[in-house]
Order: C-alpha cells, then structure tokens, then sequence
C-alpha cells in the first residue's frame, strides 16, 4: 500500500512536470514619487515598489511578502516582512522555491531557486489608479507541491490585465519546506500551526492582496482565486480552512480533484489513519532525518535539521529514502489547527466557503499513476464485486483500447467525479457552480494524443498564453479557444459568473440536470448534459463502497 501511495507522488510530480513543459497600502498624490509612464510606482504597506509598463499592461515583479524563510524560520509560520526604505526595484522576478532541476533529474536543485523565495507578482492595467476597484484574480501554481513557481511564463497575466483584471501570481514553499513534521517541531511554539507551511504561505500572499492591491486599483473585495493540479488542490484547501475564511470572494479549481486522496491531509501523529495515510507525518520526517544521520527526536535533532543545506532538504527531488526505502516526503498534512480536515469532509458535511466556483478536468488528464494496471483484465478487477458494471460503461463490447481506458480510469476517479462532488456540495450550500471538460486538441497534435486533453494543457488557453505551450503553429482555432476561456476566466472574475456577450452559455450547475460547459475536441463550446455521466456514477459507486481505491 505504502509503496502505490509513493508511486502516486512521484506520478503526479513528473505529470505536473510535464505540464509546465507546455492605507494600509495607499498611494497618494503627496507621497507618489514622480515616475515616468514605464516606471510606474506604488506605495504598498512595506515600502514602495518601482514596476514596469509593456504597452498597456504594468508589471510589478519579486515584491517580498513575508520575511524569507530561512535559518530559524525554517518550518516556522510565515512571518511579517520587514519594511524598507526608498523604492525597491520591481522589474525583475525573484527567486523560486526551493526545487530540484529542471528537467527532473538535470540538477540536484534548481539554479533559479533559493530558501528566501517569497514573492508576489502583479500585472494591471496601465494606468490604473488606486480606488479602480478592479477585479482581482490570484494564481495558485501547480506542482504536485515539489516544484513550480508564480514567475513561470505561462502565467504571465499580461492578457488578464487586458480583460481589465488585475492578476497576481506568487511562490509558496515547495516539498519539505512546505510540508514537514517533526516531533520537537510539534513541541517548539506549542501555540503554532505545524506542518503546511506551503498553506501557510498562500494564506499570507492573499492577505498581502487584502491589505495592497488597493494601491495596485485591485478590489480587495472581489477576489478570485484560481489553481491547476497542486493549485486546484490549494484552492480546494483554502475553501475549507478557517484561518483562509474571507480572504478571498470566488474560486476556480482546475484539475484539482474533490476528494480524499494522496493530495488532501495526512494526520500529523496518527499511524495508519486510512488507506492513503498509512505513515503519519511526524514518522515521515524521522524518517527523512535518519536518512541524513540524525538520530533522536529533540530539540538537538531539530537544529541539525534546520542546519541542513537547501540542496540536503531537496534531496534530489527523492520522496524515500532509496527504491522500496520509508517514505521521506509527506506532502500536506491534517495538523489540527490550520488543516482541520480534507476538503471532501468539510464538503458532505457543508463546511466550506459558500463563494461562487468554476470546477472541472480534462479529457485525459493522465495515462496511469493513480489508478495502475497492465491489462484490462487486472484493471477492471480492481472495481471489485462492481468489474462487471466498470465493463458496461469502460468496455461494453470488448474492443476498447487499453491505454485509452486505463486513462479514462485514472481521469474519472481522480478529477471528473471529484469535481462532480465539489459541485453538488457548492449547490447545496445555496452558491453557484459551474463544471467544464476541457476536450481540445488541436488538429496537429491529435495523433500525438489519441485520447484527448492531457492534465495541465488548458493553462495555456486560460492565460491566453499560446507561445508557451511548447507545441508548433499557433493556429486561428487556438487563438480562438484562447480568447474564449480567458474571457470566461475574467467574467467569473469580474460577476461571479462566467457568461457574457460573444460567449457560448455556460449553464449553471443543476444536479438535476448535470450540465457543464465541454470545450469539445475540435474547440467548440456547448453546454450539455455530462458527457460521462455513465462512467462517474460508477466511480462514485465504486468509490464509495470501497470496491475502488
């Protein structure tokens, strides 16, 4: 069991991987400096940032949000940043997190990285004044929370800012600086949060925006924020978690899931907790001391872990302690106080926040990794007493394609009844959903990907940002899809609801009806009943009765 939950990690570490392959903060007349138009200023609560305009968007790069990291706060809660003097240059990106090279295996640690890593980045309008009160939408990165960062290309918010949306991106604290327990660390700053410091540090960066995006003509109270793998994780965690309640208006979770599963809360002390969890946290990170030769699990131990090189804490991006070794990483964990349960509890039991959301998944998110088998025999065995029901709806007749069938598996119970799931409990608790199924391909690539959209390939449409998919000719149908998603993305930004003029209707989410808005293969449109629907009500039978783990 330990050894497919591993499997699982490090899948979705190299399927994000290949994804990213495709007055508290006012600025006034009298305390402005002067500025020319391509040097655009703003006084945030810290000290004043100098950006820079690229035609009619300004951009603002590697503004500090916290104090870094390091020394003793390492695996501390993020903690206030210090102000500063004169104006600070804004013009260029800061450090990522802490990661291992890219691509995975070329480098021990990433060369663009480093432990002081905490950065906002904002893109606006130009020429937007404080008091705009424009809608503010914030990026969560993927990763499968090893790696990734808010200064990636893709992210760019430029055509976001054109949309008349201001758009923030940020890093946040990666692998075992983002999710570590250790027993001393439970007994230093009892009165502290443990654990997901990565959290920790997304709960800060939007309370950055709270209290600056004024000063940027962002509306701190209209707010959305916004994820892909990791990041729609995230965003399924920051609707559940008290301490994020408010900080934020709307969400869109992209690929992100639903339910429990090797992403969601792992309990801090409790051994075998479920049939994710069998290893608690605390083992995990003694485990990952002995690895490195420290015995003992005291306040002695401790400091020889946060004595510890960046590239030590790295590890290479290695999860356990060699093939078939205890596990070393623990990925986000269930700490009582910050995390106080997985989104899917807070869901049934009607916990979350009541916001509007956008929810939904690709076509063909992942070959295997999450559900594994090596052929459609073993692979309908694991539905249990249910194989004959998984036959009916994956292979009726007998002439399915493998591989494409373990990839409707694996997308179906990871992201599509998941997200079906959120759906119904957003409904239910009185707040619009709206469900997508992102089925594009373009013409050029449908050889290449016989079974449609694979996990992370609608970022790049969502940004608006064709040139850096990494994948040939830019066609008119691409630019066309491009526009179309970002202008959805905006409007649920901007209303709550993502319809508009131009656009296909997108239906609100009735589970009576169970329609959602395809992007079908060819870029079109069309709100319909789900598609899947056959398939999804046997994953979640499946599911819930324990056949399907």
């Amino acid at each position: 069991m330990i050894r497919k939950r591993r499997k699982s990690f490090v899948a979705l570490a190299l399927i994000a991987a290949c994804s990213f392959s495709l007055a508290s903060a006012q600025e006034t007349n009298d305390s402005k400096p002067k500025q020319s138009p391509a040097t655009p200023t703003v006084r945030t609560a810290s000290g004043i940032v100098r950006g820079v305009t690229e035609g009619d968007v300004s951009i603002f790069k590697g503004i500090p949000y916290a104090a870094a990291p390091v020394g003793a706060n390492r695996w501390r809660p993020t903690q206030p940043l210090p102000a500063w003097q004169g104006e600070r240059d804004a013009s260029q990106f800061g450090a990522d997190c802490p990661q291992v090279g890219f691509p995975r295996g070329s480098a021990p640690i990433s060369k663009t990285s480093s432990e002081d890593c905490l950065f906002v980045n904002v893109w606006r309008p130009a020429g937007a004044a404080p008091g705009a009160k424009l809608p503010v939408m914030v990026w969560i990165h993927g990763g499968a929370f090893v790696f990734g960062s808010g200064s990636w290309p893709g992210s760019s918010g430029v055509q976001f800012a054109k949309q008349g949306v201001i758009l923030v991106t940020f890093n946040y604290r990666l692998g075992r600086l983002g999710f570590f327990a250790f027993p001393a660390l439970s007994r230093e700053h009892p009165e502290e949060p443990k654990g997901n410091y990565a959290y920790m540090d997304q709960i800060a960066a939007l309370k950055w925006v709270q209290r600056n995006i004024a000063a940027f003509g962002g509306d701190p109270k209209n707010v959305t924020i916004f994820g892909e793998s990791a990041g729609g994780v995230s965003v399924h965690s920051l609707l559940t978690i008290p301490a994020a309640k408010g900080l934020f208006q709307k969400a869109i979770s992209e690929s992100g899931g639903g339910r429990d599963g090797v992403l969601t809360g792992r309990p801090i002390r409790e051994e075998n907790a479920d049939r994710y969890y069998p290893v608690s946290a605390e083992t995990i990170g003694i485990n990952f001391a002995r690895k490195h030769g420290i015995e003992g699990t005291d306040a002695a131990a401790l400091a020889k872990l946060r004595a510890l090189s960046v590239a030590d804490i790295v590890d290479g991006g290695q999860e356990s302690a060699g093939p078939g070794g205890p596990v070393t990483h623990s990925g986000p964990i269930l700490d009582g106080k910050l995390v106080v349960e997985t989104a899917e509890s807070a869901y049934k039991a009607g916990r979350q926040a009541r916001v509007p959301l956008i929810i939904g998944s690709n076509s063909a998110e992942v070959p295997a990794g999450f559900v594994n088998a090596g052929s459609k025999e073993e692979l309908l065995s694991l539905f249990g007493t249910m194989k004959d029901e998984a036959k009916a709806v994956y292979d009726h007749d007998g002439t399915a394609d493998f591989g494409k069938m373990l990839t409707m598996v694996n997308t179906d119970k990871v992201w599509a009844e998941p997200a079906r799931l959120t759906a119904r409990a957003f409904v239910a608790k009185g707040a619009p959903a709206y469900v997508y199924l992102f089925s594009y391909v373009p013409a050029a690539l449908q050889k290449r990907m016989p079974n449609g959209a694979p996990h992370g390939s609608e970022i790049a449409y969502v940004f608006n940002n064709l040139n850096t998919r990494g994948e040939g000719t830019i066609t008119p149908e691409d630019q066309k899809v491009a526009q179309m998603m970002n202008t959805y993305w905006a409007n649920f930004a901007k209303t709550g609801d993502p319809n508009g003029a131009g656009l296909p209707k997108w239906p609100v989410y009735d589970p009576k009806k169970n329609e959602l808005l395809e992007v079908q293969i060819d870029g079109t449109p069309v709100g319909k009943p789900d598609p899947k629907k056959e398939r999804l009500d046997a994953i979640e039978k499946a599911v819930t009765t324990g056949n399907l783990h």
